[in-house]
């Protein structure tokens, strides 16, 4: 064989394996995350849908409260992690917590800022009522402007709903 016919049989060999194109990633159904439940089970899933099942299981003890798409709705199962929040804050006198309201990326800008804000309210209301003084309670809101996932697609909107609760000293 003359090293032209060798050369050419190694780009075909090195082509091959550089395919560029990912394996399907499959699971199993003993290793479902709780972002499939409810999900028609297809065997297969998107990138998109991979990282936010790894920042599911990475964020789930970061204590953020969750909404569904255009609602400042706080629903009944978050409220353990809103009394854990107003525990944690009754056991230290000294801190104030920053309630961050976050939106997905639909709609406008102005819109987002909104929701966001009254998300944040929501959580705020909560909070009131389980004895945390208002002096105590900060709210922000970023819309749509800190997302934690960026991919265009429910698996990461609904990552991006949320209101994070985010601790700090009081200034003295």
């Amino acid at each position: 064989m003359n090293k032209l016919s060798i050369a050419i049989a190694a780009s075909l060999v090195l082509a091959a394996c550089a395919s560029s194109t990912p394996a399907p990633i499959k699971q199993d159904s003993q290793s479902a995350s709780p972002l499939q439940t409810g999900a028609p089970q297809t065997g297969v899933l998107s990138q998109a849908e991979i990282d936010a099942q790894a920042l599911a299981a990475q964020t789930r003890d970061l204590h953020s409260i969750y909404f569904d798409y255009g609602t400042s709705d706080v629903k009944p199962e978050y409220g353990n992690i809103i009394q854990q929040q107003a525990d944690f804050m009754n056991s230290h006198p000294g801190d104030i917590v920053t309630l961050e309201g976050n939106t997905d990326e639909r709609g406008s800008n102005e819109f987002n800022l909104a929701l966001a804000d009254t998300r944040a309210g929501a959580v705020r209301k909560v909070m009131l009522v389980l004895g945390i003084p208002s002096s105590r309670i900060k709210t922000v809101s970023f819309g749509e402007e800190k997302p934690r996932l960026t991919c265009h697609e429910e698996s990461c909107w609904k990552e991006n709903r949320r209101v994070d609760f985010v601790h700090s000293k009081l200034p003295r």
